[in-house]
């Protein structure tokens, strides 16, 4: 990265281009303790809310009534400033609960884990499935297995190499409690499904000793944090449910 760093800083140099300068914006100081004062305690509370969306209710709630009661004549400009002290006040509320305090949002520790539950031969029909589920996060995930036919074939520019092991990441809207259209899948797709077939790869046995193609499907039902680790838990019970002699679980 020092080097990339070089090369810009060299190609900044020959272009010669000034630097845009820009004021920081400064709010009253009345405003932002008034904003403070309001805000700080009932926050500190609703942040200990263990359920995401019952918490983001009651932040949404307090939000509105501070606004309203600071800005009766519906001002945009004043609404915005009173919205970014808010954010202001929130990261700060967070960061000195975790480093002061030990807690975190939702009200857990430092070292304390969301409830965790595993289930293995959920779908009967699948070669292996199971439901990995932590806290808010739940993902269903089926392994299927095929032949050599059923590898996937991909044309590189060194010529066409053959993969029999695949992974397959779905995060539908509704996992999140949102509604939108149903397309292909999109970066966080790729990348996330990318990154459970990584970790699960030095796991699976060698072509000698199980010669069979591998699909792992991902399917998050709901999410609130880590679905792709969720994956990658659910990707290791599905595997043993098929009968795939994997060298250890991964988690």
């Amino acid at each position: 990265i020092k080097k990339m760093i070089e090369l810009q800083l060299e190609l900044k140099a020959k272009i010669s281009k000034e630097k845009v300068s820009f004021e920081v914006i400064e709010f009253e100081s009345e405003l932002v303790s008034k904003v403070d004062e309001k805000f700080r305690g009932p926050l500190s509370e609703a942040l200990k809310i263990p359920k995401k969306h019952d918490r983001q209710e009651a932040i949404d709630k307090l939000t509105e009534e501070i606004t309203t009661e600071l800005n009766p004549e519906q001002d945009d400009d004043l609404k915005e400033k009173i919205k970014t002290i808010l954010h202001d006040v929130e990261k700060d509320v967070v960061r000195k609960q975790i480093l002061n305090e030990k807690i975190r949002i939702d009200g857990r520790g430092l070292t304390d884990i969301r409830p965790i539950s595993c289930e293995v031969g959920y779908v009967a029909r699948a070669h292996g499935s199971g439901i990995f589920t932590r806290g808010e996060t739940q993902a269903l995930v089926v392994s299927t297995l095929g032949t050599g036919q059923d590898e996937q074939k991909i044309e590189t520019l060194e010529g066409t190499i053959n993969k029999s092991f695949m992974l397959h990441y779905n995060f539908p809207a509704f996992c999140t409690g949102e509604v939108k259209f149903i397309g292909s899948p999109g970066r966080r797709e790729i990348g996330h499904g990318m990154l459970a077939e990584r970790a699960l790869l030095p796991i699976l046995p060698t072509k000698d000793t199980f010669p069979y193609t591998i699909r792992i499907v991902s399917e998050i039902l709901e999410s609130n944090g880590s679905s792709s680790m969720a994956s990658v838990c659910g990707g290791s019970l599905a595997l043993m449910d098929a009968g795939v002699p994997i060298k250890s679980p991964v988690a």
